[in-house]
């Protein structure tokens, strides 16, 4: 027992020294990748300081550009959100192709060259979705049985469907109304089939104003001949006088739900004016800039890491090519 403890020990001091060796090693060649890299950034200093005022320069061009954007709330009348949806995706692709000429000929836009994008996306608004339209709320039902009712809800099958559109431009600089907007919708409502449609649907709205005014106005007097007839009626026919009223309540309900109807068809008839009806326009919102406008700050640090990166990388290829040479 007594001969194995001092080969033990000096196991140990072995050991640690072999470990001390290579911690100090290591750290040697941290100081000398250390100093290697200042050495780098002495020898270059020059190429350096262009990479940072060249950075600097571009990312404060960058910082100060401004874009906008443009938004649009609107309404799709007569069914005609397709239509919709193929016109946006035809300006986008036109923007994106650079066709000024469209744009400005075709479209009426005064400034197509300060157009960067153009999108639509619905408004999510499952409430008027369903509003009056049990057909709707059935369909959402049916379409929820197989899968999450926010998938269905949030799917294109379903949100282009929503009464709400919103469209998003996005410029250069500020836009104006007149110049964008008006010359826009002025392209979007240019459709005679849905002129067609459009017409005949304010004819039959007007139609069923007129018929449901008729309507109420007979209401009103047999309402008129009821209060005459009761001034007068003997207070003894109860059994009389029960039936009545309950007639009376059915045509009490029958006038408000016309009058509600009435009330529907009106605000319908604002909004048929367009087959796109725009109701919420906000122009020139300053988009957020690039990573905050840090720019300036960043692209200096990106350009002197890629020169890093290309010097290391040609070193080790001439290193490489200088073992592999001998043999060739």
């Amino acid at each position: 027992m007594s001969t194995k403890v001092p080969q033990n020990q000096e196991d140990q001091e072995i050991d640690l020294a072999q470990i001390s060796k290579k911690i100090g090693s290591f750290f040697e060649s941290v100081n000398a990748s250390i100093f290697n890299g200042i050495q780098f950034f002495v020898r270059n200093w020059i190429i350096v300081l262009i990479l940072i005022v060249a950075g600097f320069a571009i990312g404060l061009y960058f910082d100060a550009k401004k874009a906008y954007s443009n938004e649009i709330i609107v309404t799709p009348n007569f069914g005609s959100v397709d239509y919709l949806y193929s016109k946006i995706d035809l300006l986008e692709s036109k923007i994106i192709s650079g066709d000024t000429v469209f744009l400005k000929e075709i479209v009426g836009i005064k400034e197509p060259k300060n157009l960067n994008e153009i999108k639509i996306k619905p408004i999510t608004d499952v409430y008027n979705f369903v509003k009056n339209k049990p057909e709707n709320f059935e369909l959402l039902k049916l379409l929820a049985e197989d899968g999450d009712v926010n998938k269905v809800i949030e799917e294109s099958t379903t949100s282009k469907n929503y009464p709400f559109q919103k469209i998003i431009i996005y410029t250069k600089k500020k836009a104006s109304e007149e110049k964008l907007i008006e010359p826009l919708f002025a392209y979007l409502n240019k459709s005679d089939y849905f002129k067609k449609i459009q017409k005949q649907v304010c004819t039959n709205t007007n139609s069923k104003i007129r018929q449901n005014d008729s309507i109420i106005k007979q209401i009103d007097g047999v309402l008129s001949n009821f209060s005459s007839a009761t001034k007068y009626s003997n207070r003894s026919d109860k059994l009389l006088y029960n039936n009545e009223n309950t007639q009376l309540n059915d045509i009490i309900k029958t006038k408000d739900l016309l009058l509600s109807e009435q009330g529907t068809h009106k605000i319908e008839l604002i909004g048929f004016d367009k087959i796109i009806k725009e109701s919420s326009v906000t122009m020139n919102i300053e988009a957020p800039k690039f990573i905050n406008g840090n720019l300036k700050l960043l692209l200096p640090l990106v350009f002197i890491f890629v020169f890093v990166l290309l010097t290391v990388f040609n070193s080790f290829y001439k290193r490489q090519k200088l073992k592999i040479s001998p043999t060739l």
